[in-house]
């Protein structure tokens, strides 16, 4: 739940978007809700009790290979679990990944499936307010809990390894209790937070494409046909609908006749192209609804009736790992159509310009080198396209013989939206250059006019040749407005 500056965690109605503001933006306030800490609370209460009485995973057992060896001194074997499973590898996670995790975990555990003591919850939130954070290593996880990063995470909440950052005093220390460990590291909570953090810059990149492929229709006297209701109307993917649905409207509803019979499938094929993508991003969003609210540590405790255990898969991420490769897959689609219109903007033939909209000067270059970095950047998409669900790997001694790769999952999408903003951002200097030179900008009164006036002033005017770095990067950041347009 969200209101102005103010998060509240209840580990029942978080959503994703909720998590990349948190994950960005240090300055919105954390509040834990009474109801998500009584029932962390109760579900603690309950596991003590339970495991007085019967086995339970990870609180009298060992974990793994080692489920089969019993444990009396809890609280050491929970110390000597964060300790061993703390050997996350390679690069450190950014801070906003980090804070994301964060912010994951802490409404998890409010969920009161974990049977953790709220003190955890209470500590990540006040990790979350001061902007102290663990260091956590990006490589460990493989789709069946982050372990490695969520064991680093527990050594700091304990105040055994150090926080980094942050403003004040860091969280006090929490007491270690039986059982604690394994219910604290079950989790996929950084896997989670990259995922939203990736779905959320996608999801705004989706929005600003068609605002942008709009700008290059105008630009190469496209027509409007492909976009009738009536054409998506007899073959009504939901994703295809929505898109031609959106480029009516940014052109304000106008039917452009266009200087063609066809045009070339950048912009004739962009609704059959550029909806399985909407739809992909509309299905990752759902997943992780789901994912930022589970109660999906094993086992499950429940304090209903009694108090309850389970033991179970559920932490398995393989719905979100495979949404995950499904919307890259799908971005790699548009991502080529982006270049196709690229492709028409320099060509003499469809814009009525020079080549490569150069300026008056003798072989000048014009925007050239911009196909070739969309192209780069579109050649680094098409290798994090690659679905991480192919992986396979088999552990603990043969009774953990499957894993997902959600978390592989997650970081190729963050680097799959970098990628494909990059050549988004390409197209936009070219679309709006060719504007510009044919002197004939959208209508004024129409969502696409004001995009090309918000771009146009943000935008460098001049044509010489010239470095255009500065160009795409400015073109970059200007997506995210042009995605509310």
């Amino acid at each position: 739940m969200s209101t102005a500056g103010v998060i509240t965690l209840d580990g029942v109605r978080l959503r994703p978007a909720d998590v990349a503001r948190l994950a960005r933006r240090p300055g919105v306030a954390v509040r834990l809700h009474p109801e998500g800490l009584a029932r962390a609370a109760a579900a603690h209460r309950a596991a003590g009790e339970i495991a007085r009485h019967r086995p339970v995973y990870g609180r009298t057992t060992g974990v793994g290979a080692n489920r089969t060896a019993s444990v009396a001194d809890g609280d050491l074997h929970g110390l000597r679990l964060l300790r061993s499973h703390a050997g996350g590898i390679g690069a450190l996670v950014p801070a906003e990944q980090v804070r994301a995790m964060l912010a994951v975990r802490a409404n998890q555990v409010l969920g009161g499936g974990a049977g953790l003591q709220p003190a955890f919850a209470e500590a990540l939130a006040g990790a979350l307010a001061t902007g102290h954070l663990p260091r956590v290593h990006e490589v460990g996880a493989i789709g069946t809990g982050d372990l490695t990063a969520l064991a680093e995470t527990g050594l700091t909440l304990i105040g055994e390894l150090a926080w980094t950052g942050g403003r004040g005093a860091p969280p006090v220390p929490v007491t270690l209790a039986p059982g604690d460990a394994l219910a604290f590291i079950s989790s996929s909570a950084l896997t989670i937070g990259q995922a939203a953090l990736a779905w959320a810059d996608i999801a705004a990149l989706l929005r600003a494409t068609t605002v942008v492929a709009a700008l290059s229709l105008h630009a190469v006297d496209g027509g409007s046909e492909p976009y009738d209701e009536e054409v998506h109307a007899a073959r009504p993917h939901p994703g295809s609908v929505a898109v031609a649905a959106e480029l009516r409207r940014l052109l304000g509803g106008a039917r452009l006749s266009g200087a063609r019979v066809q045009d070339p499938f950048g912009y004739r094929c962009f609704p059959q192209v550029h909806g399985p993508a909407v739809e992909a991003a509309a299905r990752v969003e759902q997943v992780l609804e789901i994912e930022v609210n589970a109660a999906a540590e094993n086992p499950l405790v429940r304090a209903a009736g009694g108090g309850s255990v389970h033991h179970h898969g559920g932490f398995h991420q393989a719905p979100l790992g495979l949404a995950l490769d499904h919307l890259r897959l799908a971005l790699l689609q548009t991502a080529q159509l982006s270049a196709a219109r690229l492709a028409t903007l320099v060509e003499p033939a469809f814009t009525g310009l020079r080549p490569f909209l150069a300026d008056g000067a003798p072989a000048a270059s014009g925007v050239m080198i911009l196909e070739y970095a969309a192209n780069s950047a579109l050649a680094d998409l098409r290798g994090v396209a690659h679905p991480a669900a192919l992986g396979h790997a088999v552990l603990s001694r043969g009774v953990e013989e499957h894993a997902g790769f959600a978390a592989q999952a997650a970081r190729q999408t963050l680097r799959a939206a970098a990628s494909y903003r990059l050549v988004l951002a390409c197209e936009l200097v070219a679309a709006v250059r060719a504007v510009r030179q044919r002197d004939q900008p959208p209508g004024p009164g129409t969502p696409v006019g004001a995009a090309f006036a918000t771009a146009a002033g943000r935008l460098d005017p001049r044509t010489e040749d010239r470095p255009l770095s500065a160009d795409v990067e400015s073109a970059a950041a200007l997506l995210d407005t042009l995605a509310a347009v």
